[in-house]
């Protein structure tokens, strides 16, 4: 176990910087993670990520549909967790909130920001320090509560206000776009005409996202069930991009004896972007932790989404898979 947690701590601390920059140049005056006009708001304040459950326990979740960008990950067991990144709008309560694993540093790494969890094992979260992000938690300061409508440890909640709040002096910028956004996304100017995408991170992960043209928008549904807030709102995307990934065992086990997986993100490999009820294959790559996903299409040229919210979805290769209808 300690080499593992060696090798562990030692992939994250020498992947971290880069020589180049690769993140996307941000429309002046606009949101950098949803490239929509601001309004005029302040820009300046940092962006914070935040794990959040996805088990059936944990349905329906609150603050979803305020994320710029939501990222679903397959952990132990086979279920799914998001990292919902916030910046452009704050709700009044996020979650419920769980516990950080090894993919979520390389994955916000690239904000530059704070990165909220409830808790984890210490190698995690030694990496997500490693990683340059600030760690907040129950008992670094205010914001975190349980609710009393849950059960333990599906009943733990956020206020971004309070947790941006305790950003230190080295983790208060805005972050960098993560993405390249246009009035001529890539998926619609070069893609194909669909209305679904059917998804499997596991074998009871199989989120649905359905294009809804009276909407603009792409809706999920989870195996089929339409996918809800915790105020009633159906859970939405402008943009979908879908990753294909390797999922390898970290050696690592839950308090269950469940192996615990992580997804291999400095790497390469195929997308599926859809926009505006159109999809285009694509390819990803990452050169280090602390870069962001960078998006090309099959003539090199970068992919360009719609100004918007978007979701990532990590889909295993070999045991995953991605149709599109």
């Amino acid at each position: 176990m300690a080499a593992a947690v060696a090798g562990f701590l030692l992939s994250v601390a020498v992947s971290c910087g880069s020589d180049d920059d690769t993140s996307p140049e941000p429309a002046a005056g606009a949101w950098p993670l949803t490239g929509v006009d601001a309004a005029g708001a302040d820009l300046a304040r940092p962006a914070l990520a935040v794990k959040i459950e996805n088990s059936a326990a944990a349905r329906p979740q609150s603050g979803l549909n305020a994320a710029d960008v939501v990222w679903e990950q397959v952990v132990e067991g086979g279920i799914s967790r998001f990292v919902a990144v916030y910046h452009s709008t704050l709700p009044p309560a996020v979650g419920p909130v769980r516990s950080v694993r090894p993919m979520d540093p390389p994955i916000a790494a690239p904000l530059r920001g704070l990165l909220a969890f409830s808790g984890g094992q210490a190698p995690f979260i030694d990496a997500t320090r490693a990683a340059g992000l600030q760690v907040v938690e129950p008992g670094t300061g205010p914001g975190f509560s349980r609710s009393a409508d849950r059960a333990a440890p599906h009943n733990t909640y956020a206020d971004p206000t309070a947790l941006l709040g305790q950003a230190d002096d080295a983790h208060r910028s805005p972050p960098p776009a993560q993405f390249a956004f246009g009035a001529d996304p890539s998926a619609v100017a070069s893609g194909v005409p669909a209305g679904r995408l059917d998804l499997a991170l596991s074998a009871i992960a199989e989120p649905r996202w359905t294009w809804s043209a009276a909407e603009g928008v792409w809706l999920r549904a989870e195996g089929g069930v339409p996918a809800l807030g915790a105020d009633g709102a159906p859970l939405r995307a402008t943009n979908v991009v879908v990753l294909r990934v390797d999922v390898v065992d970290t050696s690592f086990t839950d308090a269950a004896g469940n192996p615990v997986p992580e997804t291999v993100l400095v790497d390469s490999g195929e997308a599926l972007v859809a926009t505006g009820g159109h999809t285009v294959e694509a390819t990803w790559s990452k050169a280090s932790v602390g870069e962001p996903v960078v998006l090309t299409l099959a003539d090199g040229s970068p992919v360009t989404l719609a100004p918007g919210t978007t979701w990532v979805e990590l889909v295993p290769n070999g045991s995953g898979s991605a149709a599109v209808g």
